[in-house]
């Protein structure tokens, strides 16, 4: 495969898994999150969707650029894509902790082992490659304001 079909390949599979995971998502949407008390700063729930399928992009980016040096650095290529896959399958986990089992408290302890494997697969990346480091940056951002929104749901429901 050559460079583009790989980027592409994990932007599409980064999309769908957005996809599956805004399932669960979508009906509590309507039905369970608007019953609860959220802090001043919530962003509107139309900013979400945007923000999310620009994020994906940018992680299957950044994933395709990293898996096309396979060929030169195979074990460092295969440890990162490890990382990635790992923090993206606990970033679709976090959506059916949080919106689909209703519990923001789980949601809010797993949203920190997600932070963590999000910063390793960004250090791993930056190591292959700068600008895959760096498309990862906006994602660790987004994820830190997604943690203290949880959390702060969580304080503000938790009676």
């Amino acid at each position: 495969m050559n460079k583009i079909t790989r980027i592409l390949a994990v932007v599409v599979t980064c999309l769908a898994i957005g996809y599956f995971s805004g399932t669960v998502t979508r009906s509590a949407i309507t039905t369970w999150y608007p019953t609860l008390i959220k802090p001043s700063f919530n962003p509107p729930n139309w900013i979400f969707a945007p923000v999310w399928s620009m994020l994906y992009v940018m992680m299957g980016v950044a994933a395709g650029l990293v898996w096309d040096r396979i060929e030169i650095e195979k074990e460092a290529v295969k440890k990162a894509l490890i990382f990635f896959a790992i923090q993206l399958a606990l970033n679709a986990l976090w959506s059916y902790l949080f919106f689909g089992l209703h519990n923001p408290m789980l949601a809010g302890l797993e949203i920190i082992v997600l932070w963590l494997m999000i910063f390793e697969t960004y250090i791993q990346f930056a190591k292959i490659n700068k600008i895959a480091g760096y498309l990862f940056l906006p994602y660790l951002a987004w994820v830190s304001f997604a943690a203290v929104l949880n959390g702060s749901i969580w304080w503000l429901n938790r009676g």
